[in-house]
């Protein structure tokens, strides 16, 4: 169902698409409303709407309402979770982190609701305030992935209505009901009808039409390089704000003198959690330890396969049969295309309890280089590559080496070698002996070069992409004052 105006409707044609569990295709979850412009319109329409009263509620309450959804979402996290897991196919316990991610932020945009968000700025001119303030864009379209169905929305959602924009919510296909359940918990703790509104439905349909529809003037969109590419095409042709978390291809250095304990554990949970299904998953390791590469596959055989919802489980499916089916093509190219070598892993798995389900045994290649394509190109799971090289040098230019630049991370007790990580790497977050993966939410996410256009979600500047900075200025002088003029000109 689509969510429009404060009422559950289906789409307007009556058309619905399945939703089935990743871990078993046999399990059906629902059917599910499939939009198309109309039912974006009508969205956009409740918004409209609802726009003025929101825009009018101060800050603080608007924050009081953000606030209580985070108390609901405490409330039912475990049961969020394990549906979580269901739909999506995530561990039990890492579907619980997720659902904390959008309680933790939560919490931490209400408090910015009674935060300054402006400054007051010396006037060169007497008897004359000058400050600023923000204010909304108006009406904003988000459009989310289904990796992390409760946490990037709740990224997009908070500061996008703590701003005082009423929103137009395109989840991802494959996580309708997750983003449904957020849904219902925002309408149970107050907010008002129009204020969000949810349309379900694909991208090429649902999605396209509210790029495009002239009234949305802002679209946050968090997914693939390609289909950011056309998005930023439409938002420039119609001058509208667009902010874009797409592609990546995060790295990991392993200096010399690493705590390789540390580094293989950090390593592997960063290239395999969620199946390697993170935009900050660890796909590339620049090594110069002559152990790590071992002590990672040793690590690495040991994890358990299966679904999420058991409790002992370390990889979970990935999230339908096409994206298997891509990554499988990946590991082709790796070995035959590449020819880089496999050190474990590498095969679809199908046995027994995973005969329905979308999954692949974790993949370590070795002997790879920077220019390879699994080095190169985002693969979007549990697939890592282990690059050798010479010196820091090397390690550093071989990181740097891609169009992307959102998470990096080096292992090493040298501080020359982490300062100069720190400084010289291209990447909007960078970890010293920590995994690439692990955002904080009072932390600024977001990367450099094709990896997204500037904006940062989370943080101290999530209002920056959903808020408009006015320059004021109050002349109680009772005088005409020309700012730059000098006496008697």
């Amino acid at each position: 169902m689509n969510f429009i105006g404060g009422k559950w409707v289906p789409a307007r044609r009556g058309r619905t698409m399945e939703d089935r569990n990743p871990a078993d295709a046999d399990d059906l979850l629902g059917e599910v409303a499939r939009s198309d412009a109309g039912d974006v319109a009508d969205a956009v329409e409740a918004a409209q709407a609802a726009y003025a009263e929101w825009f009018a509620t101060p800050m603080p309450k608007r924050g009081d309402i953000i606030r209580r959804v985070g108390h609901l979402l405490e409330e039912q996290k475990d049961d969020v979770a394990a549906f979580m897991t269901r739909e999506m196919g995530k561990t039990l316990k890492e579907a619980r982190g997720d659902v904390q991610e959008g309680i933790d932020f939560a919490h931490y945009m209400s408090g910015q609701s009674r935060s300054p968000i402006g400054d007051t700025i010396p006037s060169e001119l007497p008897r004359k305030l000058s400050m600023t303030m923000r204010h909304p864009i108006g009406i904003v379209g988000l459009i989310t992935p289904w990796n992390f169905p409760i946490a990037i929305p709740t990224w997009k959602a908070w500061p996008a209505l703590l701003a005082g924009n009423c929103v137009v919510l395109k989840a991802a296909e494959d996580t309708p009901l997750c983003a449904q359940k957020l849904v219902e918990l925002c309408a149970e703790a107050g907010l008002p009808a129009g204020v969000l509104n949810l349309v379900q439905g694909t991208g090429e349909e649902a999605g396209a039409a509210l790029v495009s529809h002239p009234d949305v003037r802002a679209i946050s969109f968090t997914g693939s390089l390609e289909t950011g590419k056309i998005i930023a095409a439409e938002c420039g042709r119609q001058m509208k704000r667009y902010s874009m978390e797409l592609g990546s291809k995060n790295v990991t250095i392993v200096m010399p003198d690493a705590d390789i304990d540390l580094a293989v554990e950090g390593i592997a949970w960063g290239a395999f959690a969620t199946s390697g299904q993170r935009c900050t998953a660890t796909s590339r390791v620049v090594n110069l330890h002559p152990d790590f590469a071992d002590a990672l596959v040793a690590k690495v055989k040991t994890y358990k396969v299966g679904p999420g919802s058991d409790e002992s489980v370390d990889l979970a499916p990935l999230i339908n049969r096409t994206q298997r089916d891509r990554v499988l093509e990946y590991i082709r190219v790796g070995q035959e295309d590449d020819g880089a070598r496999i050190l474990t892993g590498g095969e679809p798995l199908s046995d027994g309890v995973l005969a329905k389900g979308n999954y692949i045994a974790p993949t370590v290649f070795t002997d790879a280089t920077p220019t390879m394509r699994i080095a190169q190109e985002e693969i979007f799971g549990p697939v890592t590559a282990v690059i050798p090289v010479g010196n820091l040098d090397e390690a550093i230019a071989a990181a740097n080496s891609t169009t992307y630049g959102l998470s990096a991370s080096i292992y090493t007790n040298d501080m020359t070698a982490a300062m100069r990580a720190v400084t010289e790497l291209e990447f909007g977050i960078v970890y010293v002996n920590a995994p690439t993966i692990g955002a904080e939410v009072q932390m600024p996410f977001g990367g450099m070069k094709s990896t997204g256009n500037g904006f940062r979600e989370a943080g101290p500047h999530a209002m920056d992409e959903f808020s408009e900075t006015k320059a004021v200025s109050i002349d109680f002088s009772h005088q005409l004052q020309k700012a730059q003029f000098r006496p008697g000109e």
